[in-house]
């Protein structure tokens, strides 16, 4: 595989440079020190410079031109997260909503939905969150309880928790999955909703998390009235959506080196006295570093596959569990040699460490990724599963009977 760009690729990246070169100086700090301070300051100036992203042909790269994008492939968008770390500037505010909902209303959305969301999307006017995982269904998506009622003239009332929402506080929809049939497996019984995270019914509660931020929240929904448009796919079709978010989820977590490299790793344990020389430090640093570099190989194949036209499948989720891991584990490693000073606010390192192991459940945790990919990648034998062809009512029963 040649991974050097082509006359094409080449071209692109010296506009997107010129582009970054003539405005980087009108990106705000949102991360790191020297961040704006005031949290709606500092999205207000983030969602402002997502729109100047987008005028310059920044955002939504792949998406195609008549919903905004660039029509371009994903190995474009890679140049530009390659130019925006380059420059040293933040990237879009709204990541997920670009690189994982919008993908979504483009492959299963209706025209309306198309027209209703992408642009204000595109342009940070929108953000959007993803509200799947619950307190009792997160590794085991298909379980989720929250349930959307059907009403007489087509529209649902939907009611349950969501937990570990990302960006929900100031979100202006959410894509929700519900269960609309118990009566089916567990798995058939779902559908997609797009939610307004300001209709009636709907609380917000941020969770604090050991960097001190409150990235995350829990969503409680009562009663929260949804007009029939608002189905993303279709009634009982759910899975098939929500499989194609975490598909594009775990993509973008596993072709990137979430902002973080070998060589930069690298230079932080070297930075400690007497690092270089000790021989157990030395192997650890050589495991990561081997592990980053192919994982950023097995990057650029994924990539191959993608400019091909193929939909991200079931082996992207091997590049998030290693990007992820690999990442913690340079972590560990300098925690070690640097000590505690590698976690003060003020550190280099602070917040990544803080930070990174809660990527290990964003797209699926590694032990359900591991089960697909050694199931429908290898072909490996599958686990045991007693609730395959049982209705989600008479799962819910038996749970019941033991906790009783």
């Amino acid at each position: 595989m040649d991974l050097n760009d082509d006359p094409q690729q080449a071209a692109f990246r010296a506009q997107v440079r010129g582009w970054l070169d003539e405005h980087k100086a009108e990106a705000p700090i949102v991360l790191g020190e020297g961040q704006i301070e005031d949290e709606h300051e500092r999205i207000e100036a983030w969602r402002g410079w997502q729109r100047k992203l987008a005028e310059g042909g920044l955002c939504g790269v792949t998406w195609p031109e008549e919903f905004g994008g660039a029509g371009k492939g994903p190995i474009e968008q890679v140049i530009v997260n390659q130019e925006l770390a380059r420059a040293k500037v933040p990237g879009a505010l709204d990541f997920i909503g670009l690189g994982m909902m919008g993908p979504a209303i483009i492959v299963h959305g209706t025209e309306e939905q198309k027209r209703r969301y992408l642009g204000p999307m595109l342009h940070g006017d929108e953000v959007c969150c993803q509200l799947f995982s619950e307190p009792a269904a997160g590794s085991d998506l298909a379980g989720v309880t929250a349930r959307a009622v059907e009403q007489e003239d087509g529209s649902f009332k939907i009611s349950g928790q969501k937990v570990w929402t990302t960006n929900a506080q100031f979100s202006a929809f959410g894509v929700l999955l519900a269960r609309t049939d118990a009566d089916v497996p567990k798995h058939k019984g779902l559908t997609m909703f797009i939610v307004p995270m300001d209709a009636p019914g709907i609380t917000i509660r941020g969770l604090r998390q050991i960097s001190g931020e409150a990235e995350f929240n829990e969503v409680f929904l009562d009663d929260v009235h949804v007009p029939a448009d608002t189905v993303l796919g279709q009634v009982g079709n759910g899975w098939g959506t929500a499989l194609t978010v975490l598909m594009f989820e775990r993509l973008s977590i596993g072709t990137t080196s979430i902002g973080y490299s070998a060589e930069r790793f690298a230079a932080g344990v070297k930075s400690a006295p007497g690092a270089q020389e000790d021989p157990e430090v030395r192997q650890r640093l050589g495991h990561i570093g081997t592990e980053m570099i192919a994982s950023r190989f097995a990057g650029h194949r994924l990539l191959s596959d993608l400019a091909g036209g193929q939909l991200p499948g079931p082996e992207f989720g091997l590049g998030k569990v290693t990007v992820v891991k690999s990442a913690i584990d340079a972590g560990d490693l300098i925690a070690d040699v640097l000590g505690p000073d590698a976690l003060d606010e003020g550190s280099e390192w602070g917040y990544m460490i803080s930070f990174l192991p809660g990527l290990k459940s964003a797209g699926g945790t590694e032990e359900i990724l591991r089960n697909t990919i050694g199931e429908r990648v290898l072909g490996l034998p599958p686990e045991p599963r007693s609730d395959k062809g049982v209705p989600f009512s008479e799962l819910k029963a038996r749970e019941n009977e033991k906790v009783a």
